[in-house]
């Protein structure tokens, strides 16, 4: 198993640990941003990541699964790196309308086991929207999984959390900042909103 500082070193050795002021997807605000899409330019360091979350998967009783689902965008590149180490296939659902959905001819059956993937969770939103869309199909959604939990075991997704590591860095309401980070300019590097 990776540890804690193993894996914010694959991070720091893709310069992928960026201090500022930060508006997460949530729509908190954070003064540490963890752009995994640095990490994930790298398969070499992508896979180091995603095999050790696919190990703990096994060692946490959830590989009896038929199948990988993430959320995209972010829990593209996690999933499918992830499914690979599994061995099973590897799906996303999509935003339309605002509303997760299954596209691209990707199914599940009613019943059948799957576990969902996602990069980094903060408040876990995307993990249980997800989770919903594969309820409504029937699917038997056994856990999740991410590379970093930022909440620290906090996010309530209504279903078993495996994370690689917790990552637990303040994040703030935007009416609520400290001075030290309300004096910066804030950015978004996220995708959520994005058209």
């Amino acid at each position: 198993m990776m540890s804690h500082d193993e894996v914010m070193q694959v991070f720091r050795e893709c310069d992928a640990i960026l201090d500022g002021h930060f508006i997460l997807s949530s729509g908190l605000r954070s003064p540490v941003f963890l752009q995994k899409a640095l990490v994930f330019r790298r398969p070499e360091k992508a896979e180091i990541l995603c095999r050790a979350l696919a190990e703990k998967i096994r060692a946490e009783g959830f590989s009896d699964i038929s199948q990988v689902v993430s959320p995209a965008m972010g829990g593209v590149i996690p999933g499918y790196e992830t499914a690979r180490h599994l061995g099973v296939p590897a799906i996303y659902t999509e935003r339309v309308d605002g509303e997760f959905q299954l596209r691209r001819g990707f199914e599940v059956a009613p019943g059948e086991k799957v576990i969902v993937v996602e990069d980094i969770v903060s408040t876990g939103l995307s993990i249980r929207e997800c989770i919903d869309c594969l309820k409504k199909l029937g699917a038997d959604v056994v856990a999740a999984a991410c590379l970093v939990d930022r909440s620290a075991g906090k996010a309530e997704i209504g279903v078993p959390l495996v994370a690689l590591t917790e990552y637990a860095v303040p994040a703030y309401p935007a009416d609520k900042l400290p001075p030290e980070l309300a004096a910066l300019p804030a950015v978004k590097p996220g995708s959520r909103g994005l058209k």
